[in-house]
């Protein structure tokens, strides 16, 4: 099908080609339905361009530079000359590229699917416009319309950022991976899953790192056992964890970036040569003109949903990140799964309850599921908890990976478990 279209009516209108929207037009246009998918750059939202698959197959350059620096514990004679980060990068950019012209190329074989590239904005309740990428314009309306534009890096409210936000050696999940060098010195301000990942990375390929946490540990919504093994890896791999460091004051040029942070009772100060931002995300909703069609969102700008990830404007839904909540792909693809049931299948389903397993991309990885130990003593559950080391492991001794530990919280009355933490290498 090609991308040109006429201005006209649809059936359905998808804004953005997400882990959600991608899989929900297509499935819509195979049941009959005349659908829009629309998109600003490029298809497959931000796990296939500056997410999932880009962060991953650096990770996987990192592994097998910290293995090459171990090899001589296994018994092998190995010389490591170093990192060339734009052969790193350019493996990247063909995975990604690969990822995202079969993701387009499937859109445009799909019969009733018209894949507009461009700007859209809500002119009413079911209506669209839309500024072409080669400059047309078109006035679109829809019986349903899916929201799935996603989310950016969150600008930090600090002092001085504004002035250096825009030198090169300043960085988001997105630009540091465009990098064609190894930073002397990365400072990271944030200790969530984006910042522990890249921290590592950035130290297995050279760099010295060092992380600033403004809480009084990483990962705030995990367990402190399993967040203090977490830590106690990283700084046995040569990255600096600042804890209870809150960043008040950021300054510097394109050689040297500096930050001043309380600690405690305590002024204190770090300089870098490269910043990487991760504090958190920001929907991509400030330029859909959501306020033209009556959307709501919360404060920070995420479209409101309910169980069945309807908005408050009949026919009009949020998917994936834009909505709030866990930003994993496999959420925005159940998204997806609930819309497809309740639209195509007649069937009843909702968000409510689901249970959400994930994956934080350090090494050991993190995975997760269900309770924390802390959320079930919160809820008065009589539990029992069983952990076991790393060093238990015949298979971890045998491939010198005993980091980390296996975390079950287990309901003591009808033996249910509750919740998993596994934090351990993947061979």
């Amino acid at each position: 099908m090609s991308s040109e279209t006429s201005a006209g009516h649809y059936d359905a209108i998808i804004l953005g080609s997400g882990q959600g929207g991608t899989p929900l037009s297509k499935a819509l246009a195979d049941a009959g339905w005349r659908a829009a998918l629309i998109e600003r750059k490029y298809v497959g939202g931000t796990c296939v361009n500056t997410g999932c698959t880009p962060t991953k197959t650096m990770v996987a350059s990192a592994r097998i530079a910290y293995l090459s620096g171990r090899a001589e514990e296994f018994g092998i004679r190995a010389q490591v000359r170093g990192v060339e980060m734009e052969r790193v990068r350019q493996r990247k950019n063909d995975i990604v590229l690969q990822s995202r012209s079969n993701n387009e190329k499937a859109l445009l074989k799909t019969k009733h699917l018209d894949l507009i590239y461009g700007d859209a904005r809500f002119t009413g309740a079911k209506s669209i416009f839309v500024k072409k990428n080669d400059g047309e314009a078109l006035s679109l309306t829809a019986d349903k319309i899916f929201i799935d534009t996603g989310t950016r890096a969150a600008i930090p409210r600090i002092a001085g950022f504004g002035e250096i936000r825009s030198l090169t050696n300043v960085l988001d999940n997105a630009s540091i991976m465009e990098l064609d060098h190894v930073p002397e010195h990365l400072l990271v301000l944030g200790g969530g899953y984006i910042g522990l990942e890249f921290g590592q990375m950035f130290r297995r390929f050279g760099s010295w790192v060092t992380i600033l946490q403004s809480d009084a540990q990483l990962l705030m919504h995990e367990d402190a056992d399993i967040v203090d093994e977490i830590t106690k890896i990283l700084r046995e791999d040569g990255i600096e964890v600042l804890l209870d460091a809150k960043t008040q004051r950021v300054s510097g040029d394109a050689s040297k970036i500096m930050l001043e942070f309380r600690q405690g009772t305590e002024q204190e100060k770090v300089d870098g040569t490269h910043l990487l931002v991760a504090v958190g995300r920001t929907p991509n909703t400030e330029d859909l003109g959501l306020a033209a069609a009556g959307i709501a969102t919360d404060d920070k700008g995420f479209v409101q949903v309910n169980s069945r990830l309807e908005t408050n404007v009949a026919g009009v839904y949020g998917i994936g990140d834009v909505k709030g909540g866990p930003a994993f792909t496999h959420i925005s693809y159940d998204d997806f799964r609930v819309l497809r049931a309740n639209l195509l299948e007649n069937k009843d389903v909702t968000i409510e309850g689901r249970m959400v397993p994930y994956t934080i991309f350090i090494d050991p990885q993190l995975g997760r599921i269900g309770l924390t130990e802390k959320e079930a003593r919160e809820q008065k559950k009589p539990i029992r908890v069983a952990k076991m080391p790393m060093t238990y492991v015949a298979r971890a001794r045998e491939f010198g990976e005993m980091r980390g530990w296996m975390k079950v919280i287990v309901d003591a009355k009808s033996e249910q478990i509750l919740g998993a933490a596994i934090l351990v290498p993947v061979h």
